[in-house]
This record gives C-alpha cells, structure tokens and sequence, in this order.
C-alpha cells in the first residue's frame, strides 16, 4: 500500500513587524475596518494578519487551534496596542460553520469589510489509497465554507458599495495534481470562481482577489515531508509565507484579480500552458515522486 501523508497550510511564523514599512499609498488609520482571516494562526495567514495589524484594520481571526490563536491574538496586542483582536476558534471543514461565522458577527453586530479564505489542508497519495473522510473535509473547507462564507458576506459588501475578498488557492489550481488529486480539484475551483466574481463585481466598490503561491516553507510542506530539503531553502524555487503573504495583500489593496509570487511561479504559469495536459501531469507526478519518495509505488 502507499504511504499517505497529511499537510496542513498553517504554521507558526514569527516577524517582527518593525521590519516592514507600510504600504506606501494606504491611508494611515484603517481602525474603523474589519478584516476576519481564516487560518489565522500560522503560517499565510498569520503573516497577512500582520499586515493587516500594521495598518490597523480591527481583525477577526479564525483558526481550528484554539492554543496557538490565542497566542497569535496576544501577539499581536502586544505589538500594536489598541488593536482591536477578536478570535473564533472553529473547524471551518464542519458543515454549517459559514452559517455559524455570520451568525456570530450578526450577534456581536460586526462588520466585515475585508474576507480573506486562507484556511487548507490537503493529503498526498494515489487517489485509491488516500481517507476520502480527508478529502470530503478538504473539499468542504476549500470548496462548500469559502463559497458560502463569501456568499454570506459579499451582498452586505456590494450594498455599502466597498469590500476586499482574498481567496488563497495555489499555484495546483493552474493544473493537474497526480498525487494530490483532489487538493489540485479543488484550488482549480478556487482559482475560478474568484476570477468569475471578480469580473461579477466590477463597479461595485468591491474588488476580489486570488493569491496562487506556489513552494512555500511553512506547515504545509514541514509535514509533508520534502525528500530534499534544499529545495524549500532555494530561493529560486521557494517563496517565503512573509513574501507570499506580502505580494496577496498589495495585489488585494490595488484590486488585482490574479496574484502569483515569485517569477519561476509566473513563468511555470505560462508555461504550462503551452504543453499537453497529459504532459503537465506527467510533469507535475515526476515532481512530487522526486521530492517525496514515500509517494513511490
């Protein structure tokens, strides 16, 4: 039987936020907007939460680990006091969490101007042989809750006439996965649905963005088990989840569609294009079976 392994997008990541200038041409006080991340706690999505904090929008913060959010939130306290900081630890794979999540800003009576779906995970193996209790939780997370929660929150964003939507699919969304059948499925569908409600929205004072990264050392790839470890640390081929981070949310706040960080990423983009789909799934199969032995049959 072949081995299957679990991965998840979040991570512990620390930064010092003093080392990042804001973004140039943002206004200075963005207290009176709220921004709720998913996946929050590590990795991606800690770091937007960073940049978020730094330009002191209030935050929302969701994560499925209730220890490592509350140490998030105290962080981020401690260095911007005042910060508004609220958590909802919840497993955002559960059917009727997005219900849940708009239920409990309805109570509290917040608004959320800026929505960023970062939460993912994924599993690794041939199809036959990988947990479809796994996979129908991954499809749940980053298909059913990130399509819902946007649906929920989007109509009060094109009524106030301002809204900012982040959704992070992957660089997996741009073609097929042997081996990660169902994660490529499903940042596949990621990927287009936010370029369709982009288009959707134009006009409207709401923009939607979609953040492709591609190898990035963080939780994902530490517990899936890279065969070769200088390949997370080649900065050719490896993007930083502080870099990763960095280029979605400038893309966000300029109203781009597409973000992809690094330029190998872009090239393999275009690249990919121009080869045979059977050829680019060949391609992509070689690629994990070098970096992750336990993957060979």
């Amino acid at each position: 039987m072949a081995h299957t392994q679990e991965y998840t997008m979040m991570n512990n990541v620390t930064s010092n936020p003093s080392q990042r200038d804001s973004i140039r041409g943002l206004p200075s006080n963005h207290q009176r907007k709220t921004a709720l991340v998913t996946g929050a706690s590590g990795g991606i999505g800690w770091q937007l939460a960073q940049l978020l904090a730094q330009d002191q929008y209030g935050l929302i913060l969701i994560d499925i680990r209730e220890k490592q959010l509350m140490e998030a939130k105290q962080q981020l306290l401690e260095n911007w006091p005042g910060l508004q900081v609220e958590t909802i630890t919840a497993d955002l794979a559960e059917k009727g969490m997005a219900e849940h999540i708009q239920q409990t800003l309805l109570d509290e009576e917040r608004q959320v101007d800026i929505l960023i779906n970062n939460a993912g995970f994924g599993t690794l193996g041939f199809f036959w042989d990988t947990s479809w209790e796994r996979e129908s939780q991954m499809i749940h997370l980053h298909v059913l809750t990130l399509t819902h929660l946007t649906k929920l929150l989007l109509p009060g964003m094109v009524k106030r006439g301002y809204g900012k939507i982040l959704n992070v699919a992957s660089l997996a969304g741009f073609m097929p996965g042997p081996l990660s059948a169902v994660y490529n499925a499903s940042k596949a569908y990621v990927l287009a649905f936010s370029e369709a409600i982009a288009n959707e929205v134009r006009g409207k004072g709401v923009t939607v963005t979609v953040l492709c990264p591609g190898l990035t050392p963080t939780g994902f790839q530490a517990a899936v088990g890279v065969g070769d470890p200088e390949l997370t640390a080649n900065r050719w081929i490896s993007t930083s989840a502080k870099e990763v981070a960095l280029t979605g949310y400038q893309a966000m706040q300029r109203g781009r569609t597409i973000a992809i960080p690094g330029t190998i990423n872009k090239l393999l983009v275009q690249a990919h294009r121009f080869l045979p789909r059977n050829m680019a799934a060949r391609m992509v199969r070689w690629a994990q079976e070098k970096n992750r032995s336990f993957l060979k049959k």
